[in-house]
């Protein structure tokens, strides 16, 4: 040992870092990815409950390598009656070579498969969901538990979720390797994509009584991180990560003191977080000239363009709008045409923008959305149409999951309902 003592929070950090390269080892070195995860579990529990009374050990990575293979040992063996399956993995693992090591060595030739366990978690066989919570778990070492209540669902459901993953990679036979070719491209697509899907749920959750769940958006950027490390050449994992860095540095300013949803146009600029702007904007600067532009960062682009206006007024709309016309692009996407039409707004005025509205409201996925109802709201409202704003604003309430969204919502309408009907005495 060390004797090293980072604190528990230093300590969480580290074994969430170590997390993907112990099961990828793991899975490499024995197979059995269902297995090696509950094993990989065990190991991290007694890391936290050991390191900060004993201190980090010399080798942390190894320590925990050693650990999970001596309790996967232990879990063959408790069922080999059952299902004999002891000899299978004393072939992969002899004796010696479990007795032999300290718990805080490991062989130098265990690579570091943390890419080809991303691809495996984002397993085409897996539902959208199941590649975020197996995601979350295996690769960004949350727990059953942390994943649950991040989703506002009940323990036993997130549970029974992560383990019919885990059955259905089990399943489909898939070995930790990384795809080549157009498949490797395309699986590394899936993974940039669930990534994206867990900030923007830490972003603006869909459902409960906090806009932000910030626990999620942080972990999608860490392991954002991890990704633009494995593969630095990929244009659009660097995208992707500026997009994320340029987002959440707002996320300090969207909220006011009671928890209220502040708007971009309103939102006090001094709180964003100016670190996270200018390493977003090296990054996408340095990814653009490279000449294979994609959606995530042209998404980057566009969060630039707003991060580096000084004030609402300042925000170069033209640039925007630009942007958003090579975005579409890519293919037809609701939510990229609902935000095209608010630059067309502030570029071409907002009656040009409901035209385009009433286009995406006949997207029978969209008709009924609340971001489409608000946005219609916000148009009216500047058009002077304030009483059917008023009642789009309304509409769009009861739409939403979210309370804080709900209750910006319902403010706004009542604003505009107040203005339309003075009470008694005023002038």
């Amino acid at each position: 040992m060390s004797g090293a003592h980072h604190g528990t929070e230093g300590i969480e950090d580290l074994l969430r870092e170590l997390a993907p390269q112990v099961l990828a080892a793991l899975v490499r070195r024995h197979g059995a990815f269902d297995e090696c995860e509950d094993a990989v579990q065990e190991a991290l529990l007694a890391a936290a409950l050991q390191w900060p009374g004993t201190g980090t050990p010399d080798n942390p990575r190894g320590w925990l390598v050693t650990v999970a293979s001596r309790r996967l040992v232990d879990q063959v063996r408790s069922e080999a009656a059952r299902r004999r399956r002891e000899d299978a993995l004393a072939l992969a693992t002899p004796q010696s070579a479990l007795l032999a090591q300290a718990a805080d060595t490991v062989p130098a030739a265990d690579r570091d498969d943390s890419l080809a366990l991303l691809f495996l978690c984002c397993h085409p066989a897996l539902s959208t969901p199941s590649r975020i919570a197996l995601t979350l778990r295996a690769v960004g070492g949350l727990t059953t538990a942390q994943i649950a209540a991040a989703f506002l669902v009940p323990e036993p459901t997130m549970a029974q979720r992560i383990s019919r993953a885990k059955q259905a990679v089990k399943t489909a036979g898939t070995a930790l390797s990384l795809p080549e070719g157009p498949e490797g491209a395309e699986r590394l697509a899936e993974v940039r994509h669930v990534l994206y899907l867990i900030f923007n749920e830490g972003y603006t959750t869909t459902g409960g009584t906090e806009l932000t769940a910030p626990e999620l958006s942080t972990e999608a950027i860490r392991l954002t991180r991890l990704l633009h490390r494995l593969v630095p050449e990929d244009a659009e994992t660097a995208g992707l990560l500026a997009l994320m860095l340029l987002t959440d540095a707002r996320r300090p300013a969207r909220t006011g003191p009671g928890g209220e949803l502040v708007p971009l146009a309103e939102q006090d600029r001094g709180r964003w977080d100016r670190r996270l702007i200018a390493e977003g904007v090296d990054l996408i600067s340095r990814t653009l000239p490279r000449g294979r532009v994609g959606p995530y960062q042209l998404q980057a682009a566009i969060a630039a363009v707003h991060d580096e206006a000084e004030h609402a007024d300042a925000t170069d709309w033209p640039q925007i709008l630009a942007l958003y016309d090579l975005l579409e692009q890519y293919g037809p996407n609701a939510m990229i045409s609902l935000n095209r039409a608010v630059a067309v707004a502030m570029t071409r005025g907002p009656a040009a923008a409901l035209d385009l509205l009433e286009k995406l409201g006949s997207d029978k996925r969209m008709a009924r959305h609340h971001r489409l109802l608000a946005t219609r709201a916000h148009l009216l409202e500047m058009l002077g149409r304030h009483e059917a704003a008023a009642h789009a604003y309304r509409e769009a309430a009861r739409r939403t999951g979210s309370a804080p969204e709900r209750r910006h919502l319902i403010r706004r309408a009542h604003r505009l309902e107040s203005a339309a009907c003075p009470g008694p005495g005023t002038p």
